[in-house]
């Protein structure tokens, strides 16, 4: 496993890929809607995502992961670069959107990675390949999905709920 994606895949029981995504659904990691709502545009520091940044950042990266992931897992040798998450961030309407309309999003997205991991066989879902400084199999890319929102969420309620309470 790469160093840089541990702090996510570790996040995610041990358990299989299709019942990870299963439990760790958009809806069972973000649960509180109405505390996400209330926050609004608020950001814990100048400079940083507000919580809608912060959404439409988690459905970019699963994308960019699920299309690694396909790419890897049919094979495909060829050197994938990083992305820029400032930029992608900085490019987005997500601030004009509501939390309902992200969230949805963020759950067809979820269906979408869910049937490409259930097209994977065993041996397509092992094969690896190599992404911004890293050699990284699929099943560990669909790890870093799960995991992803979930280190997010941490620092949701930890850095952007106390704000709630000013």
């Amino acid at each position: 496993m790469p160093q840089f994606f541990d702090r996510y895949i570790n996040l995610v029981e041990d358990m299989d890929i299709i019942e990870a995504f299963d439990k760790y659904t958009p809806g069972k990691v973000y649960t509180d809607i109405d505390k996400l709502t209330a926050l609004k545009d608020l950001a814990y520091a100048q400079g940083k995502w507000t919580v809608k940044d912060i959404l439409q950042h988690v459905i970019d990266n699963e994308r960019i992961m699920a299309y690694r992931a396909m790419r890897f897992s049919r094979n495909d040798k060829t050197t994938l670069p990083g992305y820029d998450e400032e930029l992608l961030a900085a490019n987005t309407i997500a601030n004009q959107r509501s939390i309902e309309d992200l969230m949805q999003e963020f759950g067809q997205v979820r269906q979408s990675t869910i049937s490409l991991f259930k097209s994977m066989d065993h041996q397509m879902i092992l094969r690896s390949g190599f992404a911004y400084k890293s050699d990284i199999s699929a099943l560990a890319l669909g790890f870093v999905i799960i995991g992803h929102p979930l280190h997010h969420m941490r620092v949701i309620q930890e850095r952007y709920f106390p704000l709630l309470l000013a």
